[in-house]
């Protein structure tokens, strides 16, 4: 039997055609979008489409790991959306403080990973009160449970989430779970350096963490998320299906500036991998 040549050409141009969406679908990677205070990360490897970050959720002063959250704790900021790109790729932020800091941030989209540059400037004649400050990123969905906080036990998907002890992954709860403090649940690991009076107010482990990367398994454990912050000063896991790498801005001088990283990592379950790319990223945070 002859085969049109007509017919032929349309069905190769059509395999073409599909080849190239997905091929395009495949490397669209990581958009980003914003909803009131959350910064929504969306891909469509990621378990419930995206992932939710408070972002941010709080400034912070010292004394706070033994002091009132609404009274001591928290420094009044505004937020205010200053572009997001076409493509989703890059979103620009602005916080202004109460006692004056400003930071500027831009965040962008990759294949598999999100980057957070920050510039915190202090136009003040006065030394900032802000000492820390806590990007909340939710993970129920993508640990296989449900972003309700309302719903189920909130420790559920504890046994998904890891840390870094003594040169291997440790998932949680770990070892000597602290469970005293102000508020609970909940747990603090403090980074080398920072001084243990200026934490999260929940239980704080006696644990040092190998490095400043805290992240969780998929449901289905094919995936892994991971984040990192420099300078960081704490992981948090906490009461939201939330894990934290929160980072340190140590009070900043007047007229001064203080210029901040982070990343957030949605990659395959592959281990080594991630702590390769980490101590790339990272290479100021071992033994932090």
């Amino acid at each position: 039997m002859r085969c049109n040549p007509a017919i032929w050409l349309k069905a190769i141009i059509s395999l073409q055609a599909l080849a190239a969406f997905s091929w395009a679908a495949a490397g669209a990677g990581l958009t980003l979008g914003r909803e009131g205070g959350w910064l929504i990360i969306r891909g469509a490897s990621i378990p419930g489409d995206e992932v939710q970050v408070n972002y941010l959720e709080a400034y912070c002063r010292a004394g706070s790991t033994d002091a009132d959250w609404v009274k001591h704790t928290v420094v009044p900021h505004t937020n205010e959306l200053i572009s997001l790109s076409a493509d989703k790729k890059v979103l620009r932020l602005r916080d202004t403080l109460a006692d004056g800091l400003i930071v500027d941030h831009v965040i962008t989209a990759g294949d598999d990973e999100v980057d957070l540059r920050l510039v915190a400037k202090n136009p003040t004649a006065h030394r900032s009160e802000v000492h820390w400050a806590q990007p909340c990123v939710r993970l129920g969905a993508f640990t296989g449970f449900s972003n309700d906080l309302g719903r189920d036990d909130i420790n559920d998907y504890l046994s998904k989430c890891f840390i870094f002890v003594d040169g291997q992954l440790v998932r949680m709860p770990t070892q000597d779970w602290a469970t005293q403090a102000r508020y609970i649940p909940g747990q603090v690991w403090c980074a080398l350096g920072v001084p243990r009076s200026d934490l999260n107010p929940r239980p704080l482990s006696k644990l040092a963490p190998d490095n400043g990367l805290i992240g969780c398994f998929s449901g289905d454990e094919k995936l892994l998320f991971a984040t990192a912050w420099e300078p960081y000063q704490e992981l948090f896991q906490g009461v939201a299906r939330c894990l934290h790498s929160d980072f340190r801005l140590g009070g900043i001088e007047p007229g001064t500036t203080l210029r901040i990283r982070g990343t957030i990592y949605i990659v395959t379950n592959d281990v080594p991998a991630l702590l390769k790319r980490y101590r790339r990223d990272f290479p100021e945070q071992a033994g932090k």
